[in-house]
């Protein structure tokens, strides 16, 4: 990390950043040939190892025969779009599988950035990586922003900042209906253990629940940023329900 580069496992991954020209090396076992074609045609240099070299160069158990190494993709606030419509923030998030999970839910959902501010995982390392599943070189991250400014940027931009929060005053159901998740949104997610901090609850334009029907105490991290970032996405998409 120290060189600005980090590690890109599996073919999923690989095969994503050698689309998006983010992989300056790729190392295989030969076990995945037509990754080693595409990365040989982008001029990205390869090189045959043992299988137990590419063990000890990678962090999961069980690699999967291919590995390479890139370039950092995070950017900081110049990289957020002038006039986005969707959003996703990850304020204080640790939970790498889960932050790397809704990074791939707010791609698949059209979001234009996700914002990983100072205090949440990295969004290079390896589990976050993984979980993403190849969304990390899809859209803008931006990383290493303090979450003052972040908010601050988004409000200049002209985004409403909806905080989610299980005691939240706002249904989501209800925002839906009526509209409001029409316009430039960007949802502000917290841990699943403490949620959103309070100075960032304060801030939010909305604090919004999503409306439990059943009798779990609640949904985790990634499957509210699901329903969420897709009820803004449908509504903006198809314009205020009539």
């Amino acid at each position: 990390m120290a060189e600005r580069r980090f590690v890109v496992e599996g073919p999923q991954a690989v095969r994503e950043a050698l689309a998006a020209g983010g992989l300056s090396e790729l190392f295989t076992t030969g076990a995945a040939p037509e990754l080693e074609q595409a990365a040989r045609e982008a001029g990205v240099p390869v090189t045959l190892v043992a299988e137990p070299a590419l063990a000890a160069m990678a962090e999961t158990v069980a690699p999967q025969g291919v590995l390479g190494v890139g370039p950092l993709v995070g950017v900081g606030l110049e990289g957020l779009p002038r006039r986005p419509r969707l959003v996703a923030m990850l304020d204080g998030v640790n939970d790498p599988g889960n932050a790397g999970t809704v990074l791939r839910t707010a791609d698949a959902a059209g979001a234009d950035a996700v914002v990983f501010p100072v205090g949440a995982t990295d969004p290079h390392g390896g589990k976050c990586v993984r979980a993403s599943a190849g969304s990390l070189w899809h859209l803008p991250v931006v990383t290493g922003v303090p979450v003052e400014q972040a908010l601050a940027a988004l409000r200049e931009r002209g985004v409403a900042l909806l905080a989610t929060s299980g005691s939240g005053e706002d249904d989501l159901d209800a925002l839906q209906d009526s509209g409001v998740l029409a316009g430039p949104t960007a949802w502000l997610f917290g841990t699943e253990a403490h949620g959103l901090a309070p100075e960032v609850l304060a801030a939010a334009d909305r604090r919004v629940r999503v409306p439990l029907h059943g009798r779990a105490e609640s949904l985790n991290l990634a499957a509210a940023a699901a329903v969420c970032l897709y009820a803004s996405a449908r509504a903006q998409r198809t314009g205020p329900t009539p």
